[in-house]
């Protein structure tokens, strides 16, 4: 399966698109059965989740997990400046992008590998392509690190929207798409929020994410009766 970077930033303004879409309607009301024949799967630990029928996720035990791409809220820079004198720049947003992709790899990796799933980065019969992104980042005070910043507070680090895909590697057909949101816990006090705090938020969601995808994989391979082994396996 061929990968690009302009279909993945298809793929953010894409999940952009159906987060406000289904944002717009009640939850009882989403489509049963999309457009690509996936069925909505309504006793998820995520939010929103559709399949494909009958799919055997058994099948995969190795996962090529692509980067994720990351968007902001809409707006969300402009209204981070409004009032304050030091200004968010277009580089301090691509420095958080690229801060969030790279924990985000961390985190799923390390829950993938503890999981016994074999990271790989090139399509097999048994490899599973996940296809993440970030949509809706909304970081409530950012820390640009710059000389002569001001403290911001806040009652919480802010929220994001995870939107997942996967395929099957080798031949590219969709398997299932999962949206969910989640937010930093609002304290009931304002607290000075620094790049650590932002950090350690977002570790304890997408630890949150990466828990739910794993636990997943491994109830499937329960369901038939086969193991997911790692590298040592003879």
């Amino acid at each position: 399966m061929k990968v690009s970077q302009s279909r993945g930033a298809l793929l953010t303004a894409l999940c952009a698109g159906l987060l406000v879409s289904f944002g717009a309607v009640a939850k009882d009301d989403l489509p049963d059965i999309t457009e690509e024949g996936l069925h909505r799967i309504k006793d998820s630990n995520l939010a929103i989740v559709y399949a494909k029928p009958e799919v055997n996720l058994a099948v995969y035990s190795r996962i090529w997990l692509l980067e994720p791409t990351v968007a902001f809220r809409k707006n969300w820079q402009r209204d981070q400046n409004r009032g304050y004198p030091l200004k968010v720049s277009n580089a301090d947003m691509e420095n958080i992008k690229s801060e969030l992709a790279k924990l985000f790899d961390e985190v799923f990796r390390a829950e993938l590998s503890e999981g016994g799933y074999v990271l790989v980065d090139e399509a097999a019969d048994d490899v599973l392509l996940v296809r993440p992104a970030i949509v809706n980042l909304d970081v409530r005070a950012p820390d640009t690190m710059r000389a002569g910043r001001s403290y911001q507070y806040s009652e919480s680090s802010g929220e994001m929207t995870l939107y997942l895909e996967i395929y099957d590697s080798t031949t590219g057909d969709l398997l299932g798409k999962a949206l969910d949101r989640q937010a930093d816990r609002e304290r009931g006090y304002f607290q000075w929020q620094t790049r650590v705090t932002n950090r350690a938020a977002a570790d304890r969601i997408l630890k949150g994410w990466a828990k739910i995808l794993r636990e997943g994989l491994d109830e499937a391979h329960a369901a038939a009766g086969t193991e997911v082994v790692g590298d040592d396996a003879e």
